[in-house]
């Protein structure tokens, strides 16, 4: 690893980092509760560090492709400990553990919180902690791909690196291009949702900090009731529609803005998306209908919530724990499955789930005919067994990371529903669970050590395994 050009990009990452604390700051000095000054001194330390960093470690020589998973990982976590200083210094998260798990779960786009009273919280400090949201969201790698084109060599590899999903989509031969478009329709998305939100009654304050929870699936709310605080069904179809937007690959809104009309119905995994959508509605819907007196209510409610879960997004206009075991399964099980690649959605991805349903039935064909030739095929094209084998690699490794990281949070105090469902829910980027971890519910109870292997499945899950865990193994260290 080029340790020097390695800390000279997190050096940049933290600069950005200190640059986007500032937004919060007109909101701090609008509302005065004394969170301007906390505010202003963490972006400060934060740029320093920043800039020491970047201007006392010139990297030496170009950066390899195996230096952009060690910038990804360890920037993904040196912006969410620096993340912590609002927290901190404002005293609305005095203890560092918490302060971080709040961090990284902004950055990461869970939506999981340790604050029982997000409403004490100063405004400055939730508009971070909604910033947070939108900055990870499309990913503070892809942003700064977007605004320094200097970095060359390493340009693709932080990209694949930090994008989700089995493949990376450019969508111009040039990185920097791509990212550029991505962001600029995430602003698009953010800019437009944020108005809609506004006609519906909302303050400017929230009606940024819900558009940044909802663009980024990140499901962080300014309020306790999360969404179910507005009472408003005109508030709840706008966030509903713009989650299934941000559940989808951001490359086909581009395309679609470009005048390909049928983009979205021509890409399978869209229609795979929606139809799961429907299909997942449907099933949740008949257990919970009869608990409602008033039926639109009830399909509100319940598209509301599938789509919120199946997203990662986390938000909520109902509690859901109080609808029938049948659909709590329904939605564990959509939680675990996520939004498409390309998107903003954490869980395994809908792409993925169909491949591993295509390789099992191969599977079974082969043993009944064990000389055919079955290749795993997606409209009519074969897909190459590497790319297979690493969806089925990686889904096992999902699986298995669930299993794990049960048995440990049970073991340190949480019920087995508290644990099970905390542990999707943070690796797959959403936020409330069930039991003791609800949608209405925090998660500041549970023992310091259940947070910090929860706050390593958020960054997991984020960076889809492959950056983190490769700077584990011994064969990256090697010259």
């Amino acid at each position: 690893m080029h340790l020097r050009g390695v800390l000279h990009l997190l050096g940049m990452l933290l600069l950005f980092c200190a640059a986007f604390m500032l937004l919060a700051l007109p909101f701090a000095l609008y509302y005065g509760e004394g969170d301007a000054g906390p505010i202003l001194s963490s972006s400060g330390i934060t740029a320093v560090a920043g800039f020491g960093l970047y201007r006392w470690c010139k990297p030496e020589r170009d950066l390899r492709p195996r230096d952009a998973f060690a910038i990804v990982s360890l920037g993904w976590i040196l912006i969410s400990a620096f993340g912590t200083l609002p927290f901190l210094l404002s005293g609305s998260i005095p203890n560092f553990t918490d302060a971080f798990f709040e961090t990284v779960s902004g950055f990461t786009t869970t939506g999981a919180t340790i604050l029982p009273d997000i409403e004490a919280v100063p405004h400055g400090v939730l508009f971070w902690r909604s910033t947070t949201h939108w900055m990870g969201g499309m990913g503070i790698i892809v942003f700064s791909l977007a605004v320094l084109p200097f970095l060359g060599v390493g340009g693709m590899q932080l990209f694949k690196a930090e994008s989700a999903g089995p493949k990376t989509d450019k969508l111009t031969p040039r990185v920097t291009q791509t990212a550029k478009i991505l962001w600029g329709v995430y602003v698009l998305l953010t800019g437009v949702e944020a108005v809609l939100l506004l006609f519906g009654g909302m303050s400017l304050f929230d009606a940024l900090a819900n558009s940044f929870g909802t663009v980024a699936s990140g499901g962080f709310s300014t309020q306790n009731a999360s969404i179910a605080y507005y009472r408003s069904p005109y508030i709840d179809w706008v966030i509903t529609f713009f989650m299934v937007l941000a559940g989808t690959n951001f490359a086909l809104h581009y395309r679609f803005l470009t005048r390909h009309w049928d983009s979205y119905w021509r890409n399978a995994e869209w229609r795979w998306f929606i139809g799961s959508l429907a299909v997942a509605s449907l099933l949740v819907g008949v257990n919970t209908f009869t608990l409602y007196a008033d039926k639109l209510t009830a399909l509100r409610d319940t598209v509301f919530t599938v789509v919120s879960l199946h997203t990662s997004t986390g938000f909520a206009t109902a509690n859901y724990e109080e609808w029938a075991w049948g659909a709590q399964f329904v939605l564990l099980l959509i939680m675990i499955i996520g939004g498409s690649v390309g998107s903003t959605s954490g869980g395994v991805k809908v792409l993925r789930v169909y491949l591993v349903f295509k390789a099992i039935g191969n599977e079974f064909t082969r043993a009944v005919h064990p000389q055919a030739v079955t290749p795993v095929r997606m409209l009519g094209v074969t897909v190459q067994r590497d790319i297979v084998m690493n969806v089925l690699v990686y889904f096992s490794l999902y699986m298995m990371a669930i299993f794990a990281a049960t048995l440990v949070v049970a073991g340190l105090g949480m019920d087995w529903i508290s644990g099970l469902s905390a542990v999707v829910s943070c690796l797959g980027g959403v936020g409330p669970g069930m039991g003791s971890v609800g949608p209405f519910d925090n998660y500041a109870w549970i023992h310091p050590l259940a947070k910090w292997v929860l706050i390593g499945l958020m960054l997991l899950g984020r960076l889809e395994f492959y950056s983190l865990l490769i700077l584990l193994a011994p064969a990256y260290w090697r010259k």
